[in-house]
């Protein structure tokens, strides 16, 4: 539709029309021109939650993707259901903000820095998350459980074990996280994962002479975390692993990360499983985000 009106309207048009055409074309005109200009103002949808719970017997498949930023770069998220049976109890919830550039530069700050006049001070928005802390953040909390059966209905017949896939990677610290469930005959899982990273804030340095030094927000040490707390009892097979690797490709490797380290668990059977997983840029990222003390 817009297309559309671009390619009717064209310069001559308007002026023709606004000086010498009616009043009802004067305001069509108008109104044309308006909606473009608040199209090109609309901005994405930087901030993101959902909250869910789910019961009830038959087919169930989702799948949810979180990206804060595009390509590879930023925190991002991959969540994968389906099966048939029962769904005894499902509750999740969702939170994500994008409040950095891909390169790591608050939003809206290296436009005001480059501007003559412009304050640092006043550059971005105030955040809950702090006044000076910003950050790009996935937040995702399941509380699930599944037992399996085949169900009919008027649209087919369902079998299919249940599977349930997670997977959270943080790329500015080189980290990711993969939960996997599949060939589940009875599934009960608890699963609790934050990510964030860091950027840089202008006049934020660890002297108050630093005026202009691009310092990270919690003064040039955490550039990000990836804390997850599991706990499951299945029936199946689980796969359960993580990996941390140099976010900086080595040119002694041929452009490839390096890897520090890795943990990958595989069970097939009757297994009851807890673990915690902390993944920080550096030791200063002060206290752990996910509950430090679940029931057991």
């Amino acid at each position: 539709m817009l297309k559309e009106i671009r390619k009717t309207i064209s310069m001559s048009t308007v002026k023709r029309q606004l000086f010498g055409g009616n009043t009802t074309t004067k305001k069509l005109i108008v109104l044309a021109v308006l909606v473009i200009a608040l199209v090109g103002m609309a901005g994405a949808a930087n901030y993101m939650y959902e909250k869910a719970s789910v019961k009830g017997v038959g087919y169930k498949n989702v799948e949810m993707i979180i990206s804060t930023q595009t390509g590879f770069a930023g925190d991002k998220l991959v969540e994968k259901e389906s099966g048939s049976g029962n769904v005894i109890t499902e509750r999740t919830e969702l939170e994500a903000e994008r409040q950095l550039t891909r390169d790591y530069w608050p939003l809206g700050a290296r436009e005001c820095l480059l501007g003559e006049g412009c304050d640092t001070d006043g550059w971005g928005c105030v955040y809950p998350t702090g006044e000076y802390v910003r950050m790009d953040y996935i937040n995702f909390t399941k509380e699930a459980e599944f037992e399996y059966m085949p169900v009919s209905y008027q649209t087919g017949t369902y079998d299919q074990k249940w599977i349930e896939k997670l997977c959270v990677q943080n790329y500015r610290i080189g980290a990711v996280l993969t939960e996997m469930y599949t060939h589940a005959e009875h599934l009960q899982k608890t699963t609790e994962v934050k990510t964030r990273h860091y950027g840089f804030c202008p006049g934020c340095g660890r002297d108050d002479d630093d005026e202009g030094d691009q310092a990270s927000v919690d003064v040039v040490c955490c550039t990000g975390v990836l804390e997850a707390n599991l706990n499951s009892n299945v029936i199946g097979v689980a796969h359960i692993g993580w990996i941390s690797r140099d976010p900086l490709a080595d040119n002694q490797l041929k452009g490839r990360h390096a890897e520090y380290g890795r943990s990958v668990e595989d069970l097939t059977g009757v297994f009851s499983i807890e673990k915690f997983i902390q993944l920080w840029g550096n030791s200063t990222c002060g206290a752990i985000s996910v509950d430090w003390l679940p029931c057991v």
